[in-house]
């Protein structure tokens, strides 16, 4: 079964520890659940983008977590 993971990054994609800790994820849908309700926590928290994986597979990113797209 695969298994759906978020890397969390600083604007310079830099990783970093997220400020809420997630769960490994059983299917793309239950991850993006999770960055939905968790977005704000983790911006507040010092990510500034996010990627996704599947097992060690890139599917996407970097991703903003700033609304209006990362800050200048």
């Amino acid at each position: 079964m695969a298994a759906w993971t978020w890397r969390f990054e600083t604007a310079d994609g830099t990783e970093v520890q997220p400020a809420v800790q997630p769960e490994e994820f059983t299917t793309q849908g239950d991850a993006e659940s999770w960055i939905g309700e968790n977005w704000k926590a983790l911006l507040d928290g010092g990510a500034d983008q996010v990627r996704l994986f599947e097992d060690s597979a890139e599917i996407y990113g970097p991703m903003s977590l700033h609304a209006d797209g990362p800050e200048a």
